[in-house]
């Protein structure tokens, strides 16, 4: 059993090459029970870290840790294997299927041979009834004609269904009204709330410091910056963005 302080993933010393781009730079990270956001400008290397940690890319040095335990991951399916589910910005749904299709799509339930339409059924009303997903007609319901808060729904419920542990999301709220914004930043607490690892991409403080437990700041291919939340406000965070560095610390009234 991992001790109690033990982070659920944690990158050690992980560097990641293209050609002469080095986009990771010996990143250290932790990633703990709760939602922690990771913010950087583009090119700072967010996209890389999360395929890293998705098993898209493999690491050319340092140390993935899963539980206080090395792993490595040649593919998506060995982090999926893991628990660990990623819901990219294009959401990855068939616009020309229904939302229970989608969520079982490539892991279909089957029985002698059959699909089991109704198992599948079951559990996709499940999920989202325990995620408090209410917005959705019936499940149904083709996803051509959801809205981009319930297709972002939709595909955050896809990702637990599968027993996740750790969620990753890019920028969940992109493109989203303010009515629909909320309305996922609330999945991505009660997320939490259940107990996942959420790390959730976004250059969107506001939504940030409304969501996130903790953070890190990427620049240039490193982690500049982690740590709780309430340790940071949004100019120290702009500043670690744009610059590497914070030319002071965030007064307690700042962050309150």
């Amino acid at each position: 059993m991992p001790e109690a302080d033990t982070p659920l993933l944690e990158l050690r010393g992980v560097n990641k090459r293209f050609g002469p781009v080095q986009a990771l730079n010996d990143v250290n990270l932790k990633i703990p029970p709760g939602v922690t956001a990771l913010v950087g400008d583009n090119g700072a290397g967010k996209s890389v870290m999360i395929r890293t940690i998705s098993g898209i890319h493999q690491p050319e040095g340092g140390q993935i840790l899963w539980e206080g335990k090395p792993v490595r991951f040649r593919t998506p399916r060995d982090a999926a294997d893991l628990g660990i589910e990623t819901v990219y910005q294009d959401l990855a749904l068939a616009d020309n299927l229904d939302i229970v299709q989608n969520m079982f799509l490539g892991r279909e339930k089957t029985r002698r041979v059959l699909l089991d339409e109704e198992s599948m059924e079951k559990s996709a009303g499940e999920t989202l009834a325990s995620l408090s997903v209410t917005t959705v007609r019936s499940v149904r319901q083709p996803v051509a004609s959801l809205s981009g808060g319930q297709r972002q729904a939709v595909a955050i419920a896809k990702a637990v269904l599968w027993n996740s542990r750790l969620v990753i999301m890019d920028e969940p709220t992109a493109a989203l009204g303010v009515v629909q914004t909320a309305g996922v930043l609330d999945l991505v607490r009660r997320l939490a709330d259940r107990g996942l690892s959420v790390l959730i991409v976004s250059h969107n403080l506001n939504d940030v410091f409304e969501v996130a437990d903790y953070i890190a700041v990427l620049y240039l291919g490193h982690v500049v910056a982690q740590g709780p939340i309430s340790e940071f406000d949004q100019q120290s965070v702009v500043e670690y963005i744009t610059t590497g560095k914070a030319s002071r610390k965030p007064t307690p009234e700042a962050v309150s």
